[in-house]
């Protein structure tokens, strides 16, 4: 083992969020294996009110963590704005001083927001850059709806992407085409890349889980096909699409449908999409329920849904949800051009692409899950999705970047 080295990890998400959860932790555990015993790791957040958890188990869980020599490190955060750069102004200050006090030998950000102020640090300190998840956010952001293209959000973030790019001594990107994408919008490339696509805790998902009857007869689903989806509405994602789909599965199987969303989007956007598009209500079961609990919901599922907005540069991006519902054994439903999943899905035939997003594309979808779901055995499908899950998502592949990196 090599010295002692000791990591800031940088991110722009509450603790308790899914991103940092099953994002970022899991990572952070990796690269802790490969450092020396009395190195440190201090991960950085910023609390976010719509992710609260009871205060004890928060507590409970940075304990155990602490264990590991990882220290979780929670500022407020606040939406783009004067708030916004104030906080970040002292948010700055404090982690400059925790860098010179604990001797930080590298900052190591997740996503280019955050990534913004890793680099600041980075050269205000002069400690190496990583970036992981490196992936385009700004662009992204334009084209989703969110930002306006002449906005100061956008000019300072892409700005500083470019930076970053610069900067970092490597960055760990989702798919083999991203550099591309720097070369043609920043002017250059990364020094080093690394692929890493959102990688899948195997055991928690596995095609194995048996459903859960207590489930079953909540969601009242006995013997109907169902689909699951895992997310938002909005944002990233489409909002009235996923429930014009929805209603095109209701009248293509009637009342032997059911969809299951688990969202903590709020219960009153759902009800206006069921009524906006005529679904029968019972046809939807709304759960918000924490990231240990979602295996049991899509074990009941016999297909998923991912709804990510089809635009450019979620070409460079990959969905954590696929890996999980692969890892389920679930066919997916998926938009067209989603970083390599897309490819893989139509390559393997393990789902189906929405080319279209009308009546006519999501029709063509449905018969093509029917008939996949009706062509194989139940477990022989699980099992061939399952090895795509397997060779695409593993955490082994995430174990081998990090250990080059860090040892």
């Amino acid at each position: 083992m090599s010295r002692n080295k000791h990591i800031l990890v940088i991110t722009g998400w509450s603790f308790n969020d899914a991103l940092v959860q099953t994002y970022t932790l899991p990572y952070v555990k990796i690269i802790k294996k490969n450092l020396s015993e009395n190195s440190k790791i201090y991960l950085f957040t910023q609390r976010q009110k719509s992710y609260y958890i009871e205060f004890e188990k928060n507590e409970t869980t940075k304990k155990e963590l602490e264990l590991e020599n990882i220290f979780v490190i929670e500022q407020e955060y606040y939406h783009f704005g004067i708030k916004a750069m104030l906080s970040s102004l002292i948010h700055l200050t404090k982690l400059i001083l925790l860098i010179f006090q604990k001797r930080i030998t590298t900052i190591h950000a997740w996503c280019t927001p955050a990534g913004t102020i890793a680099y600041i640090l980075s050269i205000i300190t002069r400690k190496p850059l990583i970036i992981d998840s490196y992936e385009p956010h700004a662009e992204a952001m334009v084209e989703n709806g969110t930002w306006n293209k002449n906005g100061l959000a956008f000019k300072l973030l892409f700005f500083f992407e470019k930076l970053q790019t610069k900067r970092a001594i490597a960055c760990i990107g989702l798919t083999e085409k991203t550099p591309e994408y720097a070369q043609k919008a920043y002017g250059l490339k990364p020094k080093k890349y690394y692929v890493k696509p959102a990688c899948v805790d195997l055991k928690l998902f596995n095609h194995n889980i048996k459903p859960n009857y207590a489930l079953i007869n909540e969601a009242e689903n006995t013997n109907k096909i169902i689909v699951v989806y895992a997310g938002k509405i909005g944002g990233i994602y489409l909002e009235k699409e996923i429930f014009e789909f929805f209603k095109a599965c209701e009248e293509y199987w009637n009342s032997n449908f059911k969809a299951i969303i688990l969202s903590n989007s709020p219960k009153e956007i759902i009800e206006n999409y069921i009524k906006d598009v005529s679904i029968n209500p019972n046809c939807i079961w709304h759960k918000e329920v924490s990231h240990s609990e979602v295996n049991n919901y899509m074990a009941l599922a016999d297909f998923a849904l991912n709804p990510v907005k089809p635009v450019p540069t979620k070409r460079y991006c990959t969905s954590i949800k696929d890996g999980e519902y692969w890892a389920m054994g679930l066919p997916v439903v998926i938009t067209p051009n989603i970083s390599d999943d897309s490819d893989i899905i139509k390559e393997n035939n393990i789902g189906s692409i929405i080319t279209e997003l009308n009546q006519n594309g999501y029709l063509r979808s449905i018969k093509e899950i029917d008939e996949l779901l009706k062509q194989t055995s139940k477990e022989q499908l699980k099992e061939k999705i399952r090895s795509i899950a397997k060779k695409y998502r593993d955490y082994s592949i995430a174990e081998k970047i990090y250990s080059e990196i860090y040892r």
